[in-house]
Formats: C-alpha cells, sequence, structure tokens
C-alpha cells in the first residue's frame, strides 16, 4: 500500500529543512477524514513519509504547504518541498 517514500522539507532562507514528524503527522491525520485520496500516507520520521501509488504529488505539496500555513507551522517566507525517494 506504501510504496513511495517521500522527503518533506521546507526552504527557509536558502536552507533545506526536514519539517517535524509532528507536522506530518497532523497532516495525515486531518486528511483522514477529510479526503480519502491522502488515507495512504504514512508518517515515518522528521522529513519522510511513506504514499500509495494513487496519490498525486503535486497534490500532496500543495495541499500539505496550505495545511502547514494555517497552522502557522512554516515561517513566513519560506516554501515546501515534496519530492519522491528512489529507493
Amino acid at each position: 500500500m506504501y510504496a513511495r517514500k517521500v522527503r518533506v522539507e521546507y526552504e527557509e532562507q536558502g536552507q533545506r529543512k526536514p519539517c517535524l514528524l509532528k507536522w506530518l503527522d497532523s497532516f495525515s491525520m486531518r486528511s483522514f477524514t477529510n479526503d480519502q485520496v491522502f488515507d495512504d500516507t504514512l508518517p515515518t520520521a522528521d522529513g519522510q513519509m511513506e504514499i500509495g501509488t494513487r496519490v498525486p504529488l503535486d497534490r500532496l505539496t500543495h495541499d500539505m504547504e496550505d495545511w502547514f500555513r494555517r497552522k502557522s507551522y512554516l515561517p513566513q517566507g519560506s516554501r515546501l518541498l515534496v519530492e519522491e525517494i528512489n529507493v
């Protein structure tokens, strides 16, 4: 089910930092009840998630960044970076 591994980081002042597991968990729990497409997301560590094959990476990035901004997790002026890790 979780066939893909992704790195989830944010860029602040030219430096990349891993998103905290707490942030990723918050997003996954919210999405579990609000959007079925994100049911197949599993936070595994700071800056790391496993996701299913049906999870669109561009939409995951957009919706996750929106959630992090609403929760005030992302510092102002930063942006979210989500990329698949080829194992």
